[in-house]
């Protein structure tokens, strides 16, 4: 099957796609091994991949792309009948998010020459604060956590396209809900990078020889996650709500109920 230490779905086509289970949560309890599950897009799973997938059987998949993004990608390869929801975390004012996509389809960066200039570690920590304050990023993230603690949802898998920047902030989100404490949290935002070096490596690569006068390191800060993107996040929470406790309540509208729901079915 290829499962890691009990954490981790050995997809090809999804190399950073990992069971949150295990997670040392609330009063010590752990958080359940194959029912929170977050992945990149899943449109390039291999046919070896859709049997690891069909194993966990996911009662509903949780899709953070925009359309814009969904239609210029391949479609997920799912197995069984699960629930699709789509919750577009997107901003239009944020052309970062299409840059990502752009990288990972193999599609011409010229258009995003300017994106380049004003540098893309400085976009992408931005994009982070807009997780925070968003709308539809507020409306998305609330609504996915409110899936993730109802019964019939699970398994619940829930991605973006790369499965580390929405998707990340997501498990952040979740993670806190559920009391996992912080150092364990950054560590698995972290481990994306370790998980997708060859697929980084692969993707400059194939980069390269299209566009032999790429400024690769314009694109490696959105093709990695940094200590200082997700500093950017937690730095926003405490400006407009002064702890993640207040931005669960205020900025997402998650209760005490919600909240209690959440671990009820996630927590062992």
């Amino acid at each position: 099957m290829g499962e890691r230490g009990g954490r981790d779905w050995e997809l090809v086509g999804a190399p950073n796609a990992r069971d949150l289970g295990g997670l040392v949560g609330a009063d010590g309890r752990r958080v359940r091994a194959g029912r929170l599950i977050r992945t990149p897009a899943l449109g390039r799973l291999t046919d070896e991949d859709l049997p690891v997938l069909g194993k966990l059987a996911p009662a509903c998949v949780v899709d953070l792309r925009d359309h814009s993004e969904i239609t210029v990608a391949p479609p997920d390869r799912l197995v069984g009948d699960p629930r699709l929801v789509h919750l577009p975390v997107h901003d239009a004012e944020h052309p970062v998010f299409t840059y990502v996509s752009a990288v990972l389809l193999g599609h011409d960066l010229t258009a995003y020459a300017e994106l380049a200039r004003q540098g893309t570690p400085a976009a992408m920590a931005a994009i982070y604060r807009w997780f925070v304050t968003g709308e539809s990023a507020r409306a998305g993230f609330a609504e996915a956590v409110r899936l993730a603690a109802r019964a019939e949802n699970l398994p619940l898998v829930y991605h973006c396209s790369a499965g580390k920047d929405r998707t990340g902030w997501l498990t952040v989100i979740l993670l806190t809900a559920l009391g996992v404490d912080e150092a364990a949290i950054r560590a698995d935002y972290l481990r994306n990078n370790t998980l997708t070096e060859s697929l980084r490596a692969v993707l400059v690569e194939a980069m390269r020889r299209r566009q032999p006068e790429l400024d690769v390191e314009a694109v490696l800060p959105v093709l990695e996650v940094r200590p200082e993107y997700l500093d950017a996040g937690y730095d926003e929470v405490r400006r407009a709500h002064g702890s993640f406790g207040a931005y669960l309540r205020d900025g997402l509208g998650l209760t005490d109920d919600d909240v209690a729901a959440l671990r009820e079915q996630l927590l062992e």
